[in-house]
């Protein structure tokens, strides 16, 4: 499922409606849908800020008898987080030092659409990130709610340590070591609970424990209880928070008889028993570790993806037993190649992986190297036979700024492949430098589209939508996908807009438009009565061209033009009105249907109709997304009775529940589409009698 892109909700003080929707064209050419609203009077803004969540205020110092400063108070009163930026007509530096100090996120000269747009992405950046924020903060509250409940009903002895000193102990710590009460604990030194013959030992596993240089979090000792006897204890470490302060959780396991067995078998559990190296299970825990070490140290550590070259040739030549040894014994020799305290794993069959901590991209390309030359000058002696392996060797960086584990491993494997696809043989290195990830130039995305063009990489997926008053006839829409290289579908949001920098938008619309022709037309000769609605660019919508070529193309397919939606965004309605207006025109001669989406994003979206005649109005996805506030749902009952007394038939898309379902039912909403019902497929394959 494609996550669709959130529409702005966009507040605006200003003297000129036909500049405000000029903004919000701005903002919607540089790939931001956008819904917005006019303050008009403090009555509406106080009734706008209480129907929703808005994501942003342009403001002009003063219009429509209202200030500026009157809107940025109100929004601090309700303590709302809505970024406002002012508007001004000239830069002076004193009027934006001073906007600066009453509350606007930035002044911005209202002329200068290339900083603003800028200002306005980077605004909008932030305010996800403090969105994010407190939703992190509120799921950790709970979690540590969650957590402390468990903790208190533990069976296991749990106690949290900060500065060496206890600041918690659940009953069971409590019990294992004699206390009665949890304040008896507080302030006392976990060195206390540890016998004197074993503190010299534990002083120096907390001290490489908090260095992060422990290759492990776990410590035998004897603890100490209050009435002198020992206890054989099995500490396992870990972070953790304790009333919003960082601490150390400590774990108590004690099995006087069994002790030394579990550890023996949790050794065995993480270790691969062919190589006797880590397994990749027990790598991959310890790649968390290094990569939060990494974000608390601020260090780097280099993460090594070694590949055995042709290594299925050496198993049909000497045998799978064989070929075991061999792999035993390069891992012995990478082991010994390697610095002290780096962790190697056999990751998969010929694979091995290292985490060398403390090094930088260029020590682990030299490492890389010296694991290469030793691997390659080896020679394996199995069965009386010599065998000789090469490898191929990719380097990455953990740094601060890493934060996916898969996407770290998946870093060292391509600069492995990087490798083999350089030489057929292998038997080199190869970096994955951070400093390459960038983003795609537009002209670059441009040639992969052009690219696809000439190969037909492109597909359509079709969706119902749905009478909900169980009309008769079938209706789909068709949305357009590309195929990348490795078979996986590329959404047009990943495309389009480069698409129409270079021009290529014209050429993707006729590719769709024929394409969903055909593909109707051998639908309906199987007896279906089926409509399609085909999505079509501003860019088309210019092309005065398009209207005599789709003639010719209609007719070529035999079959009713009204069975044809062609559907196009309400902002380039807006954006192009006079080219909309001509090609609306047009296509009512050719007697197809036409409906215009994300309705009522504009701030007088019915004044576009009057000079539109169309059928069908997609209301904005992000009027779904608000349905459950009564503001929301109000306006959108109001928008859809203005457009059925004008003749138009309504569709909501987004429906991914029963209880929208339920709400459009009472609104009057005509049809409706979304992953409740189906998600876009290849086939046009919906059983709408099931719906009747």
């Amino acid at each position: 499922m494609t996550k669709k892109a959130e529409t702005i909700k966009l507040l605006i003080l200003h003297e000129s409606p036909d500049d405000a929707e000029q903004l919000m064209n701005l903002i919607r050419n540089s790939g931001r849908a956008t819904r917005g609203q006019m303050i008009e009077h403090a009555d509406g803004l106080v009734q706008a800020l209480g129907a929703g969540q808005w994501d942003l205020m342009l403001l002009r110092p003063e219009a429509n008898d209202m200030f500026a400063m009157e809107c940025l108070k109100e929004v601090k009163k309700q303590s709302k987080d809505i970024p406002a930026i002012l508007l001004v007509d000239e830069y002076d530096p004193e009027e934006v030092v001073e906007g600066l100090r009453e509350g606007y996120e930035d002044v911005v000269v209202k002329d200068d659409q290339d900083r603003l747009i800028l200002v306005i992405q980077r605004e909008l950046r932030n305010l996800l990130e403090r969105r994010a924020r407190r939703s992190a903060e509120l799921h950790l509250k709970e979690a540590e709610k969650r957590c402390a409940v468990l903790l208190d009903s533990s069976r296991d002895a749990i106690t949290y340590v900060t500065d060496g000193m206890h600041t918690y102990a659940n009953d069971s710590y409590l019990e294992l070591f004699g206390y009665d009460d949890a304040e008896d604990l507080e302030g006392m030194p976990i060195m206390d609970m540890v016998a004197p013959k074993d503190h010299e030992e534990f002083k120096q596993f907390l001290r490489a424990y908090s260095a992060g240089e422990s290759d492990s979090n776990e410590f035998l000792c004897h603890g100490l209880c209050t009435d002198g006897t020992e206890i054989q204890a099995r500490m396992i470490f870990s972070n953790a928070t304790y009333d919003g302060e960082p601490c150390t959780q400590i774990l108590i396991r004690t099995n006087q008889a069994d002790a030394e067995l579990q550890e023996k078998l949790k050794e065995i559990s993480s270790q691969d028993l062919l190589t006797g190296l880590y397994n990749r299970s027990h790598f991959t825990q310890e790649l968390d570790k290094v990569m939060q070490w990494a974000v608390t140290q601020s260090k780097t550590a280099a993460l090594a993806y070694i590949q055995l070259d042709n290594f299925a040739s050496v198993q049909s030549d000497i045998g799978i037993a064989g070929a075991d040894m061999v792999l035993a014994d390069i891992a012995t020799l990478i082991r010994e190649t390697l610095p002290e305290g780096t962790i190697l794993a056999r990751f998969g069959d010929e694979i091995f992986t290292a985490l060398i901590k403390e090094k930088s991209l260029e020590e682990g390309r030299a490492i890389g190297e010296a694991i290469r030359a030793a691997v390659e000058d080896h020679l394996s002696e199995v069965q009386e036979r010599t065998v000789q392996v090469t490898a191929s060797i990719g380097i990455t960086l953990i740094s601060e700024n890493t934060d996916d584990a898969e996407e770290i491993m998946t870093r060292a494997h391509q600069a492995s492949e990087q490798v083999r696809e350089e030489n057929p043989l292998g038997n080199g290195v190869s970096v994955f430098d951070p400093a390459s990830i960038k983003k795609i130039d537009p002209s670059d995305t441009g040639a992969v589209v052009q690219d696809a063009i000439d190969k037909g990489l492109f597909k359509l997926l079709f969706q119902p939508v749905i009478d909900l008053r169980g009309g008769s006839g079938e209706l789909y829409e068709a949305f357009l996908r590309m195929v990348d290289e490795d078979g996986k579908e590329v959404s047009p949001n990943d495309f389009l807009g480069a698409a129409s920098q270079q021009e290529l938008s014209e050429k993707i619309d006729r590719w769709v438009i024929l394409q969903s022709i055909k593909l109707l037309s051998d639908h309906r000769a199987d007896g279906h009565d089926t409509k399609l609605i085909i999505n079509i660019t501003g860019e088309s919508l210019k092309d005065q061209t398009l209207l005599p070529w789709l003639s010719v193309a209609l007719k070529a397919a035999r079959m009713p033009s009204d069975a044809i939606v062609f559907q196009f965004s309400e902002s380039d309605a807006t954006t192009y009105l006079k080219q909309a207006k001509e090609f609306t025109r047009g296509l009512k001669e050719l007697h197809c249907k036409i409906s215009i989406s994300r309705f009522g994003c504009s701030l007088n979206p019915f004044n576009t109709l009057k000079h539109l005649e169309v059928d069908y109005l997609k209301v904005d996805g992000s009027f779904m997304k608000d349905i459950g506030s009564d503001e929301s749902k109000e306006a959108l009952k109001e928008m859809v009775a203005a457009a059925h007394a004008q003749g138009k038939l309504t569709i909501a898309p987004f429906v991914e529940s029963a209880a929208i379902l339920s709400t459009l039912w009472q609104i009057g909403v005509n049809y409706i589409q979304g992953y409740y019902l189906q998600a876009p497929t290849e086939q046009m394959n919906y059983d709408f009698s099931s719906d009747e």
